[in-house]
């Protein structure tokens, strides 16, 4: 495995964007928040109160909870700091705050029913408008650019995602609907590309939404790494089970092998098979054959890592992962995302819930990074080899509980986004993370090895 990188504080990055006027930064604003409520909506409205207020696992919160703390966190920053307006219902703040109760604890608070909560959701709302419409998107760093109502579209989102992955959970019959995801459109070749070792700008100065631990912009100098071209997919991870990945002891860490054996694993969560052997997943409520070609999703780190060293490599360190997406060797400088700074469109990446499962692998030749490589974006979340930790020069903002409180706890960093990922949550510098045993998150990964520097 490669040493770590060398880095240092400061670093060109991708130029920043021409500033919008206040009425088109009002329009953009409006769109992403009006986008994420229709989201949360879709994915509450969908199912009856009782499945509302159910707990589908003791891992997620029940549906009505995170419906009322979007709301929550919506009238923290949008009404009372921004707007300065009196609060809507001061009396639920600990109710909803996140790092008050667990999840499994939720259940038990008395919580606001679906009915309540819808309207407290739609009063805010309707407050924020107003804000919004009056705010001049200037002044304090919070509200400058409109980051403030950037932050609670894409909290909005984020727990939409959560919501989405309460639904693959639930039991019972389909409820959501959604196109089938594209077939790929040519074959992905070569497997593997070499990526050359060198500076890079990591991270940015200059987005004016990304969050605080995407800050500031530093140079990363990579030592030389090949790459998969693509995820790991459904088919060759059924070779590693064929090979028997499970049962062999030398292919897991310490950690993941004593967990393996706890959790009883033996294949990604929501796969079944049947008695001629053949594989199914279930997905939303469905069962169908396994899809060979999609990325393989819903697989811990321990288990990513068991395949690399399976397949004789290793997941990449999150820096390797950036330059990758971001590193364009004709300009020299660090892009958005790996197919350039336009936004992403419905032929760069599988974003947004447009699909209800990955695509496979080559059906997005327009999202490639100048590199080679395929559908850094959006599909499935990758796991990296890297803890999350702030970079250097770090500074929490808004507020410590975003990422400052999450630094050096065992959590694994998650990059590219999911198909359950909006837009306005996704980007080349976005990082996720949890905890390496989590397999409910659409979490998958490609690998990497090391090349030496002559190669």
């Amino acid at each position: 495995m490669t040493a770590g990188p060398s880095t240092r504080p400061t670093a060109p990055e991708t130029p920043t964007p021409e500033t919008p006027t206040p009425e088109a930064l009002r329009a953009q604003l409006a769109t992403v928040l009006a986008r994420a409520r229709a989201r949360s909506a879709a994915l509450t409205d969908c199912v009856d109160e009782s499945e509302l207020i159910a707990q589908h696992s003791p891992l997620m919160s029940p549906l009505v909870w995170d419906l009322a703390h979007i709301g929550n966190q919506e009238e923290l920053w949008l009404v009372r700091d921004v707007g300065g307006r009196e609060p809507v219902r001061r009396d639920i703040d600990e109710i909803y705050d996140a790092f008050k109760h667990a999840r499994a604890d939720r259940p038990a608070l008395p919580l606001l029913n679906p009915e309540e909560a819808r309207g407290y959701v739609a009063e805010v709302r309707d407050k924020v408008w107003d804000i919004l419409d009056r705010s001049p998107l200037a002044g304090r760093p919070v509200e400058r650019d409109g980051f403030a109502f950037a932050m609670i579209a894409q909290h909005e989102q984020q727990h939409d995602e959560t919501m989405l992955a309460t639904h693959q959970l639930r039991s019972g019959p389909a409820v959501l609907r959604a196109v089938p995801a594209p077939d790929p459109v040519r074959a992905v070749t070569p497997d593997e590309v070499v990526i050359p070792g060198g500076e890079f700008t990591m991270g940015t100065s200059t987005d004016p939404w990304a969050l605080d631990n995407e800050r500031p912009a530093h140079t990363v100098n990579v030592a030389t790494f090949a790459l998969d071209v693509a995820p790991v997919t459904n088919g060759q991870y059924r070779e590693f089970i064929a090979d028997g990945g499970y049962e062999r002891a030398e292919l897991w860490s310490e950690r993941g092998w004593a967990h393996r054996q706890s959790a009883g694993l033996a294949a990604p969560q929501f796969w079944e098979r049947d008695g001629a052997g053949d594989w199914w997943r279930r997905s939303f409520g469905t069962l169908a054959p396994l899809n060979p070609n999609q990325p393989v999703v819903h697989v811990c780190y321990f288990e990513a890592q068991a395949y690399a060293r399976w397949a004789g490599k290793r997941l990449p360190t999150e820096s390797e992962w950036e330059k990758a997406a971001r590193w364009d060797p004709a300009t020299r400088r660090s892009r958005r995302y790996p197919w350039g700074d336009e936004e992403p469109g419905s032929g760069h990446a599988n974003l947004g819930q447009r699909h209800l499962e990955p695509a496979g692998v080559g059906a997005y030749p327009r999202g490639r990074s100048p590199h080679g490589v395929d559908q850094l974006i959006g599909d499935v979340w990758e796991w990296t080899s890297s803890d999350f930790l702030p970079y250097p020069g770090f500074a929490a903002f808004p507020y410590r509980e975003y990422s400052e409180v999450f630094h050096g706890g065992d959590y694994k960093v998650l990059r590219g986004g999911s198909f359950g990922t909006d837009p306005v949550a996704c980007r080349g510098t976005f990082r996720n993370w949890d905890h390496p045993l989590r397999r409910q998150i659409f979490a998958g990964f490609r690998c990497a090895r090391d090349v030496p520097e002559s190669a």
